[in-house]
């Protein structure tokens, strides 16, 4: 005869550290709290940091009680707590207590989606000695023999992503209009990004391919509508005649059209092993980049300032946000995306981008100043003929080169949780400040 036993009850936090509990019985709690006991004996420079942290939190009210973080951060604490090793030597840079909470936007309304939600560029403290260990953590990683690869790769891709002829001969002006701008000599920074990301966590570049040419059709259309003479009425690009003044406005527009429609055509038709729901999110936020709130709504904002005396540093940073920002933030969490990173992961990289294309159109606003036009491939100091507000004219040319600076620094202080994987993304970043066109 078989004896019953009674199984456990439901685990529950126990009333004081000391009382006892089953056997076999763990809450969330539990695990953390083992966890965090294992780190500190095994990592001095954590156990440390978390004896800082008793002046904000007791060991027992950071993980139960009126004061407890929830399920999700407490999971959080504990990714973070357990990084790789390149990641503990740059967490041991820093001057500041080891971060638990997650920073929040100070805005109490909800950020619509494409906005900044868990980390805010202003909340993120400059942290040199981050920097300068992930530069260290670079080692012998050749960024020059990176780019080289995938800007290959990515070059091959759009060779192949737009056919030369239309089925009526007349038609095939256009194709020909699309190509000779898609293929223009180009540096391919965001498709490059963007399979960077994906292969972060653990993607491959043949599934991120089609996304990346995507995205480099979605700038090639923002580059040909903003050259247009409605827009900003420019003659030269990449070193080339401008593709209305190649083929005419009339083709150039359409050119432009056909060129964003071909982009959410060619990721739903061949991206390949990726679960439909992720395809799915990147073809809405590839939507989403070029509206109100992306590309068209940036550059509303910098035509209608354009020639205004009162336009503030928040002014500009709004239109280049949207503008600028918005196609490398889509980028990045559009491969860390499809690489398959959780939506916290995605937020954090967003966020990463977001500061880098800041500092991208802040080092553009420096070269349009600094550099020639024959050094640039575009017109040099266009920016100042047509009166358009830009950093060095708010912030001066040293402040300009400090407010990139320290948006580059912070982008990467963004990445130091992945450690070695993200040396990738932390070596386009200083890139972007270092170009010269």
């Amino acid at each position: 005869m078989t004896r019953s036993v009674p199984s456990d009850p439901p685990c529950q936090p126990s009333a004081a550290p000391d009382a006892p509990r089953r056997r076999g019985c763990k809450s969330c709690a539990d695990v953390v709290r083992m966890a965090v006991c294992v780190v500190i004996f095994c990592t001095p420079c954590v156990g440390e940091r978390l004896q800082r942290l008793k002046r904000d939190f007791s060991a027992s009210a950071f993980l139960t009680g009126p004061q407890a973080l929830s399920q999700p951060e407490q999971r959080s604490v504990f990714r973070r707590l357990s990084p790789s090793v390149a990641s503990l030597r740059a967490q041991q840079a820093l001057d500041e207590p080891f971060p638990i909470k997650k920073q929040k936007a100070t805005s109490k309304a909800a950020p619509a989606r494409g906005e900044s939600r868990l980390y805010s560029a202003t909340a993120v403290r400059p942290a040199p000695a981050v920097v300068e260990r992930a530069e260290e953590e670079e080692g012998d990683f050749d960024l020059k023999a990176f780019f080289k690869d995938k800007k290959a790769a990515v070059d091959h891709a759009l060779s192949l992503s737009v056919p030369e002829f239309a089925s009526h001969p007349r038609a095939s002006r256009l194709a020909e209009a699309m190509r000779y701008s898609l293929l223009a000599p180009a540096k391919r920074v965001r498709p490059i990004l963007c399979l960077a990301a994906c292969e972060l966590f653990g993607g491959s570049e043949a599934s991120c391919m089609p996304t990346a040419v995507a995205i480099e059709m979605i700038h090639s259309m923002s580059l040909i509508h903003d050259d247009l003479p409605a827009m900003d009425n420019d003659t030269l690009r990449r070193g080339l005649p401008t593709n209305h003044v190649k083929y005419g406005e009339d083709i150039a527009i359409l050119a432009g059209d056909a060129l964003l429609s071909r982009s959410f055509e060619y990721v739903a038709k061949y991206t390949h092993d990726v679960p439909p729901e992720r395809i799915v999110q990147v073809l809405a936020r590839l939507g989403e980049s070029v509206g109100v709130e992306g590309l068209a709504g940036g550059q509303v904002l910098d035509l209608e300032l354009e020639g205004q005396p009162d336009v503030t540093v928040d002014d500009l940073r709004w239109i280049h946000r949207h503008k600028t920002a918005a196609l490398l933030k889509v980028a990045v969490a559009c491969g860390a995306i499809l690489g398959g990173a959780s939506s916290d992961d995605v937020q954090r990289v967003e966020q990463y981008a977001e500061n880098v294309g800041l500092a991208f159109q802040v080092h553009d606003d420096i070269l349009d100043v600094t550099q020639s036009t024959e050094e640039l491939g575009k017109t040099a100091g266009k920016d100042a003929d047509v009166s358009k507000t830009t950093y060095p004219k708010l912030l001066g040319l040293d402040g300009s080169k400090a407010e990139a600076k320290r948006l580059i620094n912070e982008g990467i202080q963004l990445l130091v949780p992945y450690g070695e994987r993200a040396i990738p993304l932390i070596a386009l970043a200083k890139y972007i400040v270092e170009r010269k066109n």
